[in-house]
């Protein structure tokens, strides 16, 4: 008797899932998710409902990979850009990307950023590590006005709350709105002068702040420390 090996089961699992994300993302993009219903999904991937279960729990973690797998191909196209070494200009093209990419596939990105209960969308804390990236180069540059977690969360915001305002504007106030937003965080949270790096002490303290994890002679506990007391001076010099 001939058994399949476990390559093969392997194989025909991901073509499965594949096919299910990609009839999911299809019914989404043409009514929304609430097209998306475990009937009309497992109608369109020619699948019976407890495969759909099986492969992804429930309707969450099924709309939770539609999500991660557009955004990821996002990432992918993007991380072919060479960065340059200007971290505020690398930073404010990404900032573009991201509010484009909002646009492009607005179901994904409300499923990203208002999806409720915890733990957050994969595809969600994919881009915030990008937005982490992205303010850590810039602290070590010295340009970084507040910290590196309130920077953050303020970029996080702004994209999220600029592509939510464009979703209703007509496109020809899209661009005046977009720099508007982008350059409103960029101005309280970034050293935006023609000041040599680390001038001041609150971009001094934030260059130290990001590069904590490079001092192998301090301890754990010495790091945390050290990072605190930089936060407060970070926060008491940028007020």
């Amino acid at each position: 008797m001939e058994t399949s090996s476990p390559t093969l089961e392997r194989d025909a699992t991901d073509d499965t899932r594949s096919r299910i994300i990609g009839a999911t993302a299809a019914l989404i993009a043409s009514g929304g998710t609430a097209a998306a219903t475990t009937r009309a999904v497992a109608a369109a991937a020619s699948v019976q409902a407890p495969t759909i279960y099986r492969l992804f729990g429930d309707k969450d973690g099924l709309l939770d990979a539609v999500a991660e797998d557009a955004f990821f191909a996002y990432i992918e196209k993007k991380s072919r850009r060479p960065l340059t070494d200007d971290p505020i200009a690398d930073f404010r093209r990404d900032w573009d990307a991201h509010v484009a990419f909002g646009l492009a596939n607005p179901e994904v990105f409300l499923l990203m950023h208002v999806r409720r209960g915890t733990p957050p969308s994969p595809a969600w804390t994919a881009g915030i590590a990008i937005v982490r990236e992205s303010v850590r180069r810039i602290a070590q540059a010295g340009r970084l006005r507040i910290t590196e977690e309130s920077a953050v969360d303020l970029a996080d915001g702004g994209v999220a709350g600029t592509v939510l305002t464009l979703m209703r504007k007509p496109a020809r106030e899209h661009q005046a709105i977009l720099v508007a937003a982008r350059e409103a965080v960029f101005e309280a949270a970034f050293d935006l002068s023609d000041r040599p790096a680390t001038s001041g002490i609150a971009g001094a303290a934030a260059a130290l702040r990001a590069s904590l994890d490079d001092i192998s002679s301090l301890s754990p506990g010495e790091r945390a420390l050290t990072g605190e007391l930089l936060d407060r001076v970070i926060q008491g010099d940028s007020r």
